[in-house]
């Protein structure tokens, strides 16, 4: 982690935090002035100073009426905007130590001093006379008899708000990766920083996840595009708890519902392993994922996918089903290789001597594989292995045995191959050995 981060717990972040994030130029964003005040955090800010170096809300609750003036207040008082309001205004006039905004019942109000030091070229050039802002009631009351009022506070109230409809909606929102810390991303959430817990890191972010260090595990991720859906919300403990995973899912069902809409059987497409099972592996083709079926992954025998592939390995397939009803997506490997019965349609025929490896025996025959043709398996019938009576292949074979053998079936369409040992000296095919 770099010097500036500090580590938090992966169930919890609150915006006080500090966290490991990219250095910005002074002047780049709102946001990056205001984290580079005294004790000012993004998501709950504390209240603006005021000229006298005391809080707002401590110098404002000095000015305030005691409790028992508030009954000789006029009614109209009563009308104005109350402590936390979000209100709108237009600004009246501007001094390098105020904005002052007409906020309507109330009167006049104030932005000190001390928040326009926060702000950035950019939103300076936007507090002129006549502009409509929007601001936060910091106090009704200040020392000069307006409201206090901040622009900064106004606008992080209402992403908190945001924050909440986004949790109710379930909706996505795009952002960006903007720190880390032990437990996980930093993920800005318009003005507030929200957390990614490691678990509700996306897969295939996790998968890319090495190194001992939150900087070597996370550092390359700043500044990446993420999608993240909103599971927490607790003003009071200034929490925002973010989940790429829950957006993932949702993402990823989208872009396999588009893909499938799309695809066509016989396309071939590059992708990426992203998982072995014992039936096949699955291969992400651009948004979906495509499982290639353990018969589809070579023409040669495979017990087990990974003794032929590993995740994260490139790979090209052919698309040879579509479900859009499941949304499943079938796909080969093995038909991007030659066919290797196009060989044995070629170069062999019925009565031709051939070289084979036992390599499996049940009790009906053994399967051996061609020495010349590897992909290739044939079975030799438990009939076709002596002229005596034979009640299990092992009285004749031995697994990993290499043996002669005569070609007796060829069927290329079903793609069967029958062998015999038997018939190798049979005096049927003495011609053919001769010839």
């Amino acid at each position: 982690m770099n010097s500036n981060g500090q580590g938090l717990e992966e169930t919890e972040l609150t915006n006080e935090s500090s966290v490991s994030e990219p250095a910005q130029p002074e002047a780049s964003s709102e946001l990056t002035q205001a984290e580079t005040a005294p004790q000012q955090t993004d998501a709950a800010p504390v209240d603006e100073p005021s000229a006298t170096g005391e809080t707002s809300s401590e110098s404002a609750d000095a000015s305030a009426p005691a409790e028992g003036d508030w009954l000789a207040q006029d009614t109209s008082d009563l009308k104005g905007p109350k402590r936390g309001d979000i209100i709108d205004g237009v600004v009246t006039a501007t001094s390098p130590t105020a904005v002052y905004v007409d906020v309507g019942a109330k009167g006049e109000g104030v932005i000190p001093g001390r928040e326009l030091e926060r702000m950035n070229r950019e939103t300076l050039d936007l507090l002129k006379p006549g502009a409509s802002i929007t601001v936060y009631v910091i106090n009704p009351h200040s020392q000069d008899g307006g409201p206090l009022l901040s622009l900064n506070r106004a606008l992080e109230e209402l992403d908190w708000r945001r924050a909440e409809e986004y949790r109710e909606s379930q909706e996505v929102y795009e952002s960006h990766v903007a720190g880390y810390n032990k437990g996980g991303l930093i993920v800005r959430f318009g003005r507030l920083r929200g957390f990614v817990p490691q678990s509700q890191i996306g897969s295939d972010r996790r998968r890319l996840l090495d190194g001992e260090t939150p900087e070597e595990r996370w550092g390359k991720m700043v500044n990446e595009t993420i999608s993240i859906k909103v599971m927490e919300v607790d003003r009071a403990r200034n929490r925002l708890i973010l989940s790429e995973r829950m957006a993932a899912r949702e993402s990823r069902e989208s872009r396999k519902e588009d893909l499938i809409s799309r695809l066509q059987v016989g396309e071939v497409r590059t992708g990426r392993v992203v998982s072995l099972v014992d039936f096949g592996a699955f291969v992400d083709i651009g948004g979906a994922e495509g499982l290639v079926h353990l018969t589809e992954l070579s023409w040669k025998h495979v017990t087990h996918p990974k003794e032929f592939l590993k995740v994260g390995q490139e790979v090209k397939a052919e698309v040879i089903s579509i479900d859009p009803e499941n949304k499943r997506i079938g796909l080969s490997m093995k038909r991007q290789e030659a066919d290797p019965w196009d060989t044995v349609a070629i170069n062999y025929q019925i009565g031709q001597l051939v070289q084979g490896i036992v390599t499996k025996m049940t009790k009906f025959g053994a399967f051996v594989r061609l020495v010349d043709v590897p992909e290739i398996e044939g079975l030799v019938h438990i009939s076709e292995l002596s002229d005596q009576r034979v009640n299990h292949p092992r009285e004749v074979l031995q697994e990993g045995e290499t043996v002669t053998l005569r070609v007796v079936k060829m069927d290329i369409e079903d793609r069967r191959l029958g062998l015999s040992l038997k018939k190798v000296n049979s005096a049927e095919y003495l011609d053919m050995d001769w010839g």
